[in-house]
């Protein structure tokens, strides 16, 4: 799991039945979780927004914590940070 910030959204009009109806964020590790700092998209289920600070699961993870197990999910947005001594 990592800490990242929600930077941006994606529109997807076009895709696979199971991601129908998921809202999609870019999520920017941060750079203490994450010393590459690339930019990830994740499913939102939520209801994060953009500059929230977030928890995101990765890899199989990533489908049970949205509850979709056979859906083709990376990364999903598990959780909305409150308070985080530490992570900036």
């Amino acid at each position: 799991m990592i800490v990242g910030k929600i930077v941006g959204s994606v529109v997807a009009t076009r895709k696979t039945s199971s991601l129908v109806g998921n809202k999609f964020m870019v999520v920017e590790p941060l750079q203490k979780m994450n010393g590459e700092n690339k930019r990830i998209v994740a499913v939102d289920n939520v209801g994060a927004g953009i500059g929230e600070i977030v928890l995101v699961a990765m890899g199989s993870a990533a489908r049970i914590g949205v509850q979709q197990e056979c859906a083709p999910i990376d990364a999903a947005i598990v959780g909305i940070v409150d308070d985080g001594i530490g992570l900036e």
